[in-house]
């Protein structure tokens, strides 16, 4: 059964440091984290997730796009669990857009990611998968793998204006 998992804030140590690759096939261990982190990301209301925000540095993460509290607008599609991921191309078309985090509570920044990537990772059961990746989707991909490097999306702001709490960027950016 799956247990809902402490997420790790900022200023914690696992955050900045790179998560390791994993060898297949996956251990019962390792499945039960997945099926945590599956469990922890639905409660919070989340849409992407990385093993070290549950404190386990894993090249694991989560991409599960889909409408609720925090992203009203998100796409719906079925969660995908991404294991040893690598972005392998990038369109030169980069979009501003704001962004959350669930280690990072309070705080909203606006980021520049890549319109379009192409990843390639391992699924579950280690079969390798190459995907393309566009638009709101794509950034949540692009900021879980920077989880995975020990970036958060702070690292990512150009200027202090880009950063909002969560209740001004409520009152001022959302829509609805």
């Amino acid at each position: 059964m799956a247990v809902l998992r402490q997420i790790a804030h900022l200023g914690n140590p696992i955050l900045r440091a790179p998560a390791a690759s994993l060898p297949f096939p996956l251990t019962d261990e390792v499945r039960g984290l997945i099926d945590d982190m599956l469990e922890t990301l639905r409660d919070a209301d989340g849409v992407g997730l990385a093993a070290p925000q549950v404190y386990q540095p894993l090249q694991i993460m989560i991409v599960a796009s889909r409408p609720n509290p925090r992203y009203p607008d998100a796409v719906e599609m079925e969660p995908i669990v991404v294991v040893n991921p690598e972005i392998v191309e990038r369109s030169t078309e980069r979009v501003r857009g704001w962004e959350g985090c669930l280690s990072i509570p309070g705080l909203r920044g606006e980021v520049s990611r890549h319109k379009r990537i192409v990843a390639r990772y391992q699924d579950v059961r280690g079969d390798h998968v190459v995907r393309e990746f566009h638009d709101f989707v794509a950034r949540i991909f692009q900021h879980e793998d920077d989880h995975l490097r020990g970036i958060v999306f702070l690292d990512r702001l150009e200027a202090g204006d880009q950063l909002a709490t969560e209740r001004e960027y409520q009152k001022r950016f959302a829509r609805g």
